[in-house]
């Protein structure tokens, strides 16, 4: 029987990290609140957030029945700046704030793995990681700032900025998985398999194995 993989996400970069690592998956968007998640937990920091999300978000979808018989991975990225957890600015103006503040500086982006095996006779695992990558931005200029903010890239993503697309520009350098940065960890995703009984190789689309 073919290995399904579910992704969890809406997330473009997610998808696409895994379609360049040859691994076949299929797409399905849960409907979680997270603000609702996170304040039902109380205090957590960055990197406990972005597990408590992915596993929000992983279990939903795994309670649908378009999941039964499946493998599938959740995630969630927060970025961790000054002690202060991150997630999306969604308006220009906290962008903004927010870039400014960064610039020239450092901070740490986690990004939390789910798993949960579905399948019939499968591990019934339901565990999680978290990939965090130090990244270190270099200095960008008001007008820079701006001209970023302006294109719309960093308001959909943890911590107003991108490795693989404009913000990639004002990027010095990442020390860790820079995949983890992107959103998806491919390592990390391998090993949760691992535990799971599962061989990431059996997940490679038939053009990768020729």
């Amino acid at each position: 029987m073919t290995l399904r993989l579910i992704l969890a996400s809406k997330s473009p970069a997610r998808t696409k990290l895994l379609a360049e690592a040859g691994i076949r998956h299929s797409v399905l968007v849960s409907d979680v609140d997270e603000q609702a998640v996170v304040a039902s937990y109380g205090t957590l920091d960055a990197h406990d957030t972005s597990l408590l999300l992915a596993r929000a978000k992983a279990e939903a979808v795994a309670a649908l029945p378009e999941a039964d018989d499946t493998l599938l991975i959740g995630c969630d990225s927060v970025f961790e700046f000054d002690g202060e957890a991150h997630g999306k600015p969604y308006e220009p103006s906290v962008a903004v704030q927010r870039i400014r503040r960064m610039r020239g500086r450092s901070g740490v982006l986690h990004t939390g793995h789910w798993l949960v095996d579905t399948r019939e006779g499968g591990s019934g695992a339901t565990i999680g990681a978290v990939s965090s990558a130090t990244v270190h931005f270099g200095a960008m200029s008001d007008a820079e700032v701006e001209a970023y903010v302006a294109s719309g890239e960093p308001l959909q993503c943890a911590g107003s900025f991108t490795i693989d697309g404009l913000g990639g520009a004002f990027v010095d350098r990442v020390d860790g998985d820079p995949h983890a940065v992107v959103g998806l960890s491919i390592s990390t995703l391998r090993a949760l398999l691992q535990s799971a009984g599962v061989a990431i190789t059996d997940l490679w689309a038939p053009s990768v194995t020729l």
